[in-house]
């Protein structure tokens, strides 16, 4: 008896053993049978009068679905709406000003008589209006700081603490003072700035844009070094907006040196030598964010300087012991609060040490 793959006749002649016919790889899986178009009534369907043997399935729809559809939409409309704000956006961001050049002027006060001198800098510094300053950095203090209407607590700080590294690296460090460094400085201004500053160093000029001293203190080397590290610093920085994009920083700072004739030993004579500094920093938001400054304005008093000698590139003390014509109309105190008009003035007795 056959099995139940095969005819009661057995396999017929010809065709493969086993049970198996050229249909055999024809696999109706449920997918398969799901989508055929034509689909068998059941007996009790076609039961019924004039019932046909089989009905036509609907057609399966395997495009997108609506929801599918729908996100797809309101992807493609929300990229596109941010082209067009990205281009046609009402509040751009406004332009940074242009970087004015800086103006400075550099006024050396010659004294009325010979410059004080003694041994021991730390006895000068006791007997001078500058006895009671802090010594290098801890003497530029920062202000409380206070919120403007565009710029928050930390962009001022930033903007103060700016100005205070500018000052530390023009002012006290001993590489730039007698070593002739400038990159400490260099670095810390505004990339449009560079070119004036590069000119300054390149072709000084006292011109009121390219006195190196304008930028920063450097003493000639071949007459004067440093007797004290110990620089004494007294000062007041303010910071204030000037508009919705710039806030703008003043530092008026005096600094006093002990200096000796360079190559001397520590016996030689130790004089005084003062500078006072008053400059007017602006910051935009790119500035705050690069750590940089705009330089406005640099206003310098310095002494005891002969008024023959050009303080454009370096300044040229009067050491213990020399002395010089003096020059301008009046003395000049740089310890006092106001302004020099004279561009040569007189260092005033009351500035120097009593010894």
């Amino acid at each position: 008896m056959g099995g139940p793959g095969n005819p009661p006749e057995g396999t017929p002649e010809g065709a493969p053993g086993g049970g198996e016919d050229e249909y055999r790889s024809v696999v109706f899986d449920e997918s398969f049978v799901r989508a055929a178009r034509l689909q068998e009534f059941s007996a009790q369907e076609r039961m019924g009068d004039h019932a046909p043997a089989v009905r036509r399935r609907p057609p399966l729809h395997r495009g997108l679905s609506r929801q599918a559809l729908i996100l797809v939409l309101l992807i493609a409309v929300a990229f596109g709406t941010a082209i067009y704000m990205g281009v046609r956006h009402p509040y751009q961001t406004p332009r940074a000003q242009p970087v004015e050049p800086l103006r400075m002027t550099v006024i050396p006060l010659a004294p009325q008589s010979a410059v004080p001198g003694a041994t021991d800098a730390e006895a000068l510094y006791a007997h001078s209006p500058a006895a009671q300053f802090r010594v290098g950095a801890e003497g530029i203090t920062l202000p409380a700081s206070r919120r403007t209407a565009h710029f928050s607590d930390g962009q001022v700080v930033t903007a103060l603490t700016t100005v205070k590294d500018y000052l530390v690296e023009s002012s006290l460090d001993p590489a730039v003072l007698t070593g002739g460094a400038t990159r400490p400085v260099r670095i810390l201004l505004d990339t449009q700035q560079l070119d004036q500053f590069d000119q300054s160093f390149d072709h000084p000029a006292a011109d009121g844009r390219h006195a190196p001293t304008g930028w920063l203190v450097r003493f000639d080397p071949s007459r004067a070094e440093l007797a004290d590290r110990k620089i004494r610093v007294q000062g007041t920085l303010q910071a204030a907006e000037t508009s919705s994009d710039t806030l703008e920083v003043t530092a008026d700072h005096t600094l006093v040196y002990a200096l000796r004739p360079t190559g001397s030993d520590s016996k030689a004579q130790v004089s005084l030598f003062t500078v006072r500094r008053e400059l007017t920093f602006r910051f935009d938001r790119d500035d705050l964010r690069m750590h940089q400054a705009e330089l406005l304005v640099s206003y310098v008093q310095a002494g005891p300087l002969a008024c023959a000698e050009d303080a454009a590139d370096h300044l040229h003390p009067l050491l213990a012991g020399q002395t010089a014509k003096a020059g301008g109309p009046a003395g000049t105190d740089p310890y006092a609060t106001g302004s020099a008009t004279a561009l040569c003035g007189s260092l005033a007795a009351s500035a120097q040490p009593k010894v």
